[in-house]
């Protein structure tokens, strides 16, 4: 076995105790006011953070170009309550728009 594979097992074995553990947590524990908040909270600053990764950066250096506002654009879509693929063709089309202009490459 080699260690990528030793490492990805390992990981699974984490994850898999993580989530196991979870269940093991009593019910009067998850009934409290900070910890319904705080799991309801956390996947939004999670899916944040992972969404602003992705659109401003590129190889670990902050860059500026058609993916900002093709977001914003997609931003306002979803604020207006388009249906998902509708967001998506828009964001599509106003990156793809930015891009043909030349205002950012």
């Amino acid at each position: 076995m080699t260690a990528n594979w030793a490492a990805v097992l390992g990981s699974c074995a984490i994850a898999y105790a993580i989530k196991l553990s979870g269940h093991l947590v009593p019910h009067r524990v998850l009934q409290r006011p900070l910890v319904r908040a705080s799991a309801a909270l956390f996947p939004v600053a999670l899916l944040s953070a992972l969404m602003a990764m992705q659109t401003l950066t590129t190889k670990g250096a902050i860059e500026v170009d058609a993916r900002i506002p093709a977001m914003a654009a997609a931003a306002l879509a979803l604020r207006a309550r388009w249906p998902f693929i509708a967001v998506v063709a828009v964001a599509a089309v106003v990156a793809a728009g930015v891009r043909a202009l030349g205002w950012m490459s």
